[in-house]
């Protein structure tokens, strides 16, 4: 059997690049799991190539009420959620003067007002299940500081923040909470250059998004069983040297 077999796990930005190998690698193990986007067209192909354990849910992670009815349809199809994985995100650069409030708005919205909604939406139903994993995907850029991402790196401190409280608080009811924070990945958010300038890095090198799936299969597990409001990173280094090259 696999880690989660019959479980019923809700993957947010699943239709496609991590939230898809997310899916592929849940449904490997066992899982039913719900791929939560809105890219009906990916994301419908995903549940097709997957199977009966797999169901797609059309979600704006921004919106309170689709929340709700996500979770709920989510419940009604395959049980009660027992893993959530906040992947969805959005990514801006620009220097602070320059950067416009209605980008700084969106990515604050998707990437973390999105991960306060689905914590709240998923808990209830977490609850029923008799306890559960969230796993919020913050990013590398949630561990240090760096030029013209001031928007994406305030959405993942604050996602490495949440994260923390939110472990505080739903421990009582056998629900861990944890942030993952990759580096660069082989996603289309990738920004251009990232090949080279990785070369600098402990590790040098842009991963497959598998590799990030790893990392959440293991802390959405049993095997982390008395992990919660910590930091798991999968970044190559980067974030060692506060993003700066490490090697001449």
């Amino acid at each position: 059997m696999g880690r989660f077999e019959g479980k019923t796990v809700f993957i947010t930005g699943g239709a496609r690049g991590m939230g898809a190998a997310h899916v592929r690698g849940f449904a490997a193990e066992g899982a039913k799991v719900v791929i939560a986007d809105l890219l009906g067209a990916e994301g419908e192909a995903l549940a097709r190539e997957i199977g009966a354990q797999a169901r797609f849910q059309r979600l704006d992670v921004t919106q309170e009420a689709q929340w709700a009815e996500a979770a709920a349809a989510a419940e009604a199809a395959f049980g009660p959620i027992s893993v959530l994985v906040n992947n969805a995100g959005v990514f801006r650069t620009g220097l602070l003067e320059e950067m416009k409030p209605a980008d700084w708005r969106l990515v604050l919205e998707v990437n973390l007002t999105g991960v306060f909604l689905g914590m709240q939406a998923a808990v209830p139903s977490m609850r029923r299940a008799g306890g559960g994993a969230i796993v919020n995907v913050s990013s590398a850029s949630g561990l240090y500081a760096q030029s013209t991402v001031s928007a994406y790196a305030a959405s993942k401190w604050g996602v490495r923040a949440v994260t923390k409280t939110a472990a505080l608080e739903l421990g009582r009811y056998k629900i861990r909470v944890n942030s993952v924070h990759p580096g660069f990945v082989d996603t289309p958010m990738l920004p251009a250059g990232s090949e080279a300038y990785s070369q600098n890095f402990a590790l040098p090198g842009v991963v497959d998004p598998d590799v990030i799936t790893r990392m959440v299969l293991f802390v959405a597990s049993d095997e982390a069983c008395f992990s919660t409001g910590s930091e798991f990173v999968a970044d190559g280094g980067l974030s060692l040297a506060g993003g700066r090259a490490t090697k001449k």
